[in-house]
């Protein structure tokens, strides 16, 4: 399993959690709630990475190899003692200055064995 690289992310980290639960609404207005799965509380992280153009690079290409062989990775949350399974659908880049660049991602949290 690969690791994220150690390159650390600014601080306006934003974790957003959706609880899986499947709601049923009934007309005199009670509601019937499950849980839908095993791992009913995945999170999802928000990154900005202000980083050297090089950093950037090594970041890029981290994750274009996973998303090439469709493999998620480890990384460890902010604050968080343990590690999770991770995948990265989407980022975007910007270059503000010369040698330096932007990198906003969006990570998933999957569970996998």
């Amino acid at each position: 399993m690969a690791t994220f690289p150690s390159i650390q992310p600014v601080y306006n980290a934003r974790k957003t959690t959706t609880p899986k639960i499947n709601l049923t609404q009934f007309g005199d207005g009670y509601q019937h709630r499950i849980k839908f799965g095993l791992n009913t509380i995945p999170y999802q992280w928000t990154l900005t990475f202000d980083v050297s153009e090089s950093d950037s690079d090594t970041i890029e290409s981290f994750l274009e190899a996973r998303a090439l062989d469709c493999e998620s990775f480890d990384w460890q949350p902010p604050g968080s003692g343990a590690a999770y399974k991770w995948i990265c659908l989407k980022w975007t880049k910007t270059i503000p200055y010369v040698n330096r660049a932007e990198l906003v991602m969006t990570f998933q949290q999957v569970f996998e064995p």
